[in-house]
C-alpha cells in the first residue's frame, strides 16, 4: 500500500513539474525530452515543428541530464510513475526493448510506421524494433571510423593485425604510435567488444535474445583487445580512456591512430590546424581481411510515451522533429549523422562531412548492440569482465561473460 501511495505522490509531483496542457493561445503543449544539445539544432527543430503545426501544438524541448545513465534514470522514474506530462521521448538506441517490454512506449503502426521507416537506413530501424514491432523512429545515428596521421602512415591499415604491426614499427622508430580507443570500464568498452565480435562473424546474444551466443568469435574479439593492451599500441591511460580522452591524445600528437566518432574531425581542425593537415580517415579495421567490419552504431530514437495525453499529436511531432530539414540541421550544426539515406547525397552534408562515403558504408553494414530488456546488465557483464583490457584471459573471460549474461537473461539478480 505504501508503494502505491508513493508512486501516486511521485506522479503528482512530476506532473506538476511539466508544462500545462496548453498555452494562452489555445495550443496543446507537446513535451519532448531529449539529450542536452549545445548547438541549438534541437531547439530549432522544436520551433520549426511548432510553427508547422498551424497553431495546433507547440513543442517544448526539455533537456535530460548529460550522462546517458542519468537520462535513462529520469525517464524510467517518471514513466514508472505514469507521468502523463511526457509525450515524445529521446531514447538511446539500447533502450527500445526495455521500454517496450515495460509498456512505457507506444507501437508505431500503419501509416505512421510507413512514414517512420520510408527512406530510413535499415540498421537504425533495427535499434527501434523489439519482437518484430516498431516502437520508435530513428532520429540520428553514429558510427566510428579509423582516424590516422598520413604523415606517419601513408596507407591506412585494413585489418587490426596490420594496424598493430604499423604501431610496433612506428614505436621502433620512436615516432608517435598509440592507437587511441575506449578502454575504460563503461559502455565504450562494450561497444568495442560488440564491434569486434560482430566483425568476426558472431554476436553476444542469439537471434531471439534468449541466451548468450559468443563462441569462437567472442574469444577472437577478447584476444584482439588483450593484444592491443599489451603492445606498444596501447596508450598508458587505456584502462581509463573514453572518447574525449582519445580525441585529446590525438590532438596532442602522441597517437598515430584513433577509433572514434566523426566529432573528432571539426575538433582537430579547430584545436590543432597544423596537425589537421595530416589528419585522415579510413574504414574501421577488419578482424579478417575477407570479412567486412560491422561497427556498432549509436544514436537516438524518438518514441511516444504510453501515458501521453496527446498521442496523435505526439506521433505527428516526432515525425516532424526527424524530418529531412531537421536532420540536416542536426548534422550540420550538431554533428549528428542522419538516418535518412537521401541526406547522404545532399551537397551541404557532403561538404561538411568529407568522409560521408565511409560513414554511409559503415552504417549500411553496421551491427547493433544486443536487443534485450536486460541490456544494462548485459553491458555491465561485458565491460566489467574486460576491464582492465591488459588482464583479459580470452577463453575464461568469455566464459565469465557468458555466465553473467545467462543469469541476467533469466532474471537471477542484478549484476554488480
Amino acid at each position: 500500500m505504501r508503494a502505491v501511495v508513493a508512486l501516486t505522490l511521485l506522479a503528482a509531483t512530476l506532473a506538476a513539474c511539466g508544462d500545462d496542457d496548453g498555452d494562452s493561445g489555445g495550443r496543446t503543449t507537446i513535451n519532448w525530452y531529449n539529450f542536452p544539445d549545445d548547438s541549438g539544432a534541437l531547439q530549432k527543430a522544436a520551433d520549426r515543428c511548432s510553427k508547422a503545426s498551424g497553431g495546433r501544438y507547440r513543442i517544448v524541448y526539455n533537456k535530460l541530464p548529460r550522462a546517458a545513465d542519468g537520462q535513462r534514470q529520469q525517464l524510467v522514474r517518471r514513466l514508472a510513475a505514469e507521468d502523463d506530462s511526457m509525450d515524445v521521448l529521446g531514447l538511446d538506441v539500447t533502450w527500445a526493448a526495455e521500454f517496450a517490454e515495460a509498456g512505457w512506449v507506444r507501437e508505431w503502426t500503419g501509416e505512421r510506421k510507413r512514414q517512420a521507416t520510408e527512406g530510413t537506413l535499415r540498421v537504425p530501424i533495427q535499434t527501434a524494433t523489439w519482437k518484430g514491432k516498431l516502437y520508435a523512429v530513428p532520429y540520428n545515428t553514429n558510427t566510428q571510423l579509423l582516424w590516422y596521421r598520413k604523415d606517419l602512415v601513408p596507407t591506412p591499415p585494413k585489418t587490426w593485425a596490420e594496424m598493430l604491426e604499423m604501431s610496433r614499427e612506428l614505436a621502433r622508430q620512436r615516432k608517435p604510435h598509440f592507437v587511441e580507443i575506449q578502454g575504460a570500464q563503461y559502455e565504450g568498452l562494450t561497444v568495442w567488444f560488440n564491434t569486434l565480435i560482430s566483425s568476426a562473424g558472431g554476436s553476444i546474444l542469439n537471434a531471439s535474445a534468449t541466451e548468450p551466443s559468443l563462441g569462437p568469435p567472442a574469444v577472437r574479439a577478447a584476444s584482439i583487445i588483450r593484444e592491443l593492451a599489451n603492445s606498444p599500441a596501447a596508450d598508458p591511460s587505456l584502462p581509463n580512456q573514453m572518447e574525449d580522452a582519445n580525441r585529446l591524445a590525438m590532438e596532442a600528437g602522441v597517437a598515430a591512430f584513433q577509433l572514434n566518432y566523426p566529432f573528432v574531425y571539426p575538433s582537430m581542425k579547430s584545436n590543432n590546424p597544423q596537425l589537421f593537415k595530416n589528419f585522415a580517415w579510413a574504414p574501421y579495421p577488419r578482424v579478417d581481411a575477407g570479412r567486412p567490419t560491422r561497427t556498432t552504431i549509436g544514436g537516438i530514437d524518438l518514441a511516444v510515451s504510453s501515458y501521453s495525453r496527446h498521442p496523435d499529436l505526439a506521433f505527428e511531432a516526432a515525425l516532424c522533429l526527424r524530418n529531412r530539414e531537421n536532420q540536416l540541421t542536426a548534422a550540420l550544426e550538431g554533428g549528428l549523422p542522419p538516418t535518412l539515406r537521401a541526406l547522404y547525397d545532399e551537397p551541404a552534408f557532403q561538404k561538411e562531412y568529407p568522409f560521408h562515403r565511409e560513414v554511409l558504408a559503415s552504417l549500411q553494414t553496421a551491427s547493433v548492440r544486443p536487443r534485450t530488456p536486460a541490456y544494462q546488465n548485459v553491458s555491465i557483464a561485458v565491460s566489467h569482465t574486460l576491464s582492465p583490457p591488459s588482464e583479459i584471459e580470452p577463453e575464461s573471460s568469455v566464459e565469465t561473460i557468458r555466465d553473467q549474461i545467462d543469469k541476467a537473461l533469466r532474471s537471477e539478480g542484478v549484476i554488480p
